[in-house]
């Protein structure tokens, strides 16, 4: 089969944008050059105002990753290991947490901590904007099952990863990862802004979840007051398409961490150094954001896909992007992308 073409990519999403399946933009990059950037849809339908290459979007759980280097900078400089409970850095954290959860827990999702949504999520969405904000949401609920022994999606194992960078640091979380992440990198229009103040060329989100609980076959609506003010160290900042691909390049080109550390970024913590992956794929998403986040390791292809429309309308293109890059050979498996960054 002929190599991957950005046209067949093109091509599928303005057939998405006319069906009103998709809306954001999506960056292919082949070992550094870019061969596609391109914008879709609309950045807020209320006034016609369309999504272009440098707007603003919501990239949810991708900011995980940048959770993720904050540790691995500070293990770096050898101010915390991966081996540490999180008592020995926040003394004051509820016992049973304190002494069985340790950070590499909290990296790898087998911590045993839940997540944040739920009901205090929903009575607090517009005063949420510091770390500790988080932690109450979550901190009186019992851990679902004994550190290191299952392994479940945590948000709220992330949220207290931000804090543990909060005590270590001595720096807030948002600042510190300005600082040592976003301006390193040179990602100038990347943060967790807060939506209720302005800020220039944002993406509004538009989600099909109605306030029933039912999900509209093609009415959409504005999700302000479904994702709360400001997001925590598990999700919720902004990025944009050119700022991902800086961020990629400066993890590639050790500018955030040294060679060791910046190999441990897209890999799982248990994995082996020796076992290279063909291809992984690390996603965010809520209603009316998604984003993914696409590397094809022995293709040289890194694919951005940022949007203001819900992920189960968006997360499916990461297959359809990885058959046009990666076609399947006759009785492959479906599934070749590892997820990460756990």
């Amino acid at each position: 089969m002929a190599d991957f073409q950005p046209k067949q990519l093109d091509d599928y999403l303005q057939r998405l944008v006319r069906e009103n399946r998709f809306s954001g933009a999506v960056m292919v990059d082949l070992n550094g050059e870019v061969s596609l950037e391109k914008a879709y849809g609309l950045a807020c339908k209320t006034f016609s105002v369309p999504n272009r290459t440098d707007t603003k979007f919501n990239i949810g759980s991708l900011n995980k990753i940048f959770t993720k280097i904050a540790i691995l900078q500070l293990k770096q400089r050898g101010l915390l290991s991966l081996d540490d409970l999180t008592g020995q850095h926040l003394p004051d954290i509820r016992k049973d947490i304190a002494t069985k959860v340790r950070i590499s827990h909290l990296i790898s999702f087998t911590s045993g901590l839940g997540d944040y949504f739920g009901e205090k999520f929903n009575a607090a969405i517009g005063r949420l904007r510091k770390v500790d904000d988080f932690i109450e949401l979550f901190i009186d609920d019992p851990l679902q099952f004994e550190p290191g022994e299952d392994n479940a999606y945590s948000n709220a194992g992330y949220v207290l990863l931000g804090k543990i960078v909060e005590a270590v640091s001595g720096k807030n979380y948002y600042q510190y990862i300005r600082d040592n992440i976003y301006t390193p990198a040179g990602m100038t229009d990347s943060d967790h802004y807060e939506r209720d103040f302005v800020t220039e060329n944002v993406a509004t989100g538009y989600t099909r979840h109605m306030p029933d609980g039912s999900v509209h076959e093609t009415l959409r609506r504005r999700n302000d007051f479904i994702i709360g003010t400001k997001g925590s160290p598990a999700g919720g900042g902004y990025s944009t398409l050119r700022d991902l691909r800086r961020f990629d390049r400066a993890v590639a080109e050790h500018v955030l961490l040294d060679a060791e550390h910046s190999a441990m970024v897209f890999r799982p913590l248990d994995a082996s150094p020796d076992v290279k992956p063909k291809a992984i794929a690390l996603a965010g998403g809520a209603p009316g954001l998604a984003a993914l986040y696409l590397k094809f390791f022995e293709k040289g292809y890194t694919v951005f896909v940022l949007s203001n429309y819900d992920p189960e309308d968006v997360e499916p293109l990461a297959e359809e992007i990885r058959d046009m890059i990666m076609p399947r050979k006759e009785g492959e498996p479906v599934s070749r992308m590892r997820k990460t960054p756990d």
